[in-house]
């Protein structure tokens, strides 16, 4: 079966050890698991998570692909790292937003047709972010454009000063990864047994509630062609349109809160067949796309949990195949098309 995988993630290692050479925050540093750690700042901050060896090196990853009996191939999105690029100040942002999107379409050029990129994107300063998004799309040929769930510590990512952005990707046509990062929340969660109650619940609460201030402030009522891309089965928002719908009056919109949810569309990584089966039902198998957030998840059990759900074989080819062609609009390279 060809399948793309809508949800894997390579960070490009050069970018982590150029910032590994910094000597004043933020920095990186190499870690003990064969990856780096983001250290933020001198006020105590916890290093942020880094990946391992897996995360680095584009080659190995689609080697293991190849393994698992399919022609796969991937469309790459940062994950919860996309919210760095956001906790520099202006020009650094800048700086190493358009250093990984330029590793990012080295990779699109080396894997032309197997492997798709999306762009980071600094959203410090509104006017640096449609630059970057802009150079990314137009002239590096990147897909799609990294989300995170706050702009460092300020999870307002419905800022008004942003809404020129938002109007730039919307015309532009791309799709925004909206994903969870590790600055909302943390402090409440992240602290005790060993980081797995923000693991598992901290990051769906947060990609909820910056989906739902894309809705809640009007900007997915005021663009009604913006792209978003839910991360995580769309986190809490199936299993609680309802509660969104009754108490969401408030925010007096045009339409019910839910209506704008199911405009989005989201993957399925969700560790259990009922959480994939209940996000299809919910989005419509028009709006879901295969994923397995690799590295994070194995690949293996994400093609098994997704087998148990009993799909028609057109649904199955939708889902596993079609929709990502369609909603992300990937397109076949020039060399691909002339081979045919």
């Amino acid at each position: 079966m060809h399948i793309i995988d809508s949800h894997f993630h390579w960070w490009p290692r050069a970018v982590f050890e150029h910032l590994a050479r910094r000597t004043q925050y933020p920095f990186m540093r190499p870690n003990a698991r064969g990856g780096f750690d983001w250290h933020r700042d001198d006020k105590g901050a916890v290093p942020f998570m880094g990946g391992w060896t897996e995360w680095y090196y584009l080659d190995k990853q689609l080697e293991y692909m190849d393994s698992l009996g399919h022609q796969i191939d991937v469309v790459g999105s940062i994950g919860p790292l996309s919210i760095i690029f956001s906790e520099m100040p202006k020009e650094m942002g800048r700086e190493y937003a358009q250093m990984w999107n330029e590793e990012m379409a080295g990779g699109q050029r080396k894997y032309p047709g197997r492997f798709w990129a999306s762009a980071a994107v600094p959203l410090v300063d509104t006017a640096t972010a449609i630059e970057v998004t802009e150079h990314a799309v137009k002239k590096l040929g990147l897909m799609g454009v990294n989300l995170p769930g706050s702009i460092g510590p300020d999870p307002r990512i419905d800022a008004e000063r942003l809404e020129p952005f938002y109007d730039c990707v919307e015309k532009l046509g791309v799709p925004l990864f909206l994903h969870p990062t590790d600055a909302v929340f943390s402090d409440m969660l992240s602290g005790e047994y060993g980081g797995a109650l923000y693991l598992s619940l901290g990051r769906v609460i947060e990609v909820s509630v910056a989906a739902m201030r894309l809705v809640y402030s009007g900007m997915m009522e005021r663009h009604p062609n913006l792209k978003i891309v839910m991360s995580h089965t769309g986190g809490a928002l199936p299993y609680q349109a309802g509660r969104m719908d009754k108490n969401g009056k408030a925010a007096k919109l045009p339409r019910p809160p839910s209506d704008y949810i199911k405009r989005m569309y989201t993957d399925t990584v969700s560790p259990h067949t009922a959480g994939m089966k209940f996000a299809i039902e919910y989005y419509g198998t028009d709006h879901v796309m295969y994923g397995t957030d690799y590295p994070c998840w194995d690949s293996a059990a994400a093609l098994k949990y997704f087998a148990d759900i009993g799909l028609s074989d057109a649904d199955t080819q939708k889902i596993m195949y079609g929709n990502a062609r369609r909603i992300l609009n990937l397109k076949d390279p020039p060399a691909a098309i002339a081979a045919e």
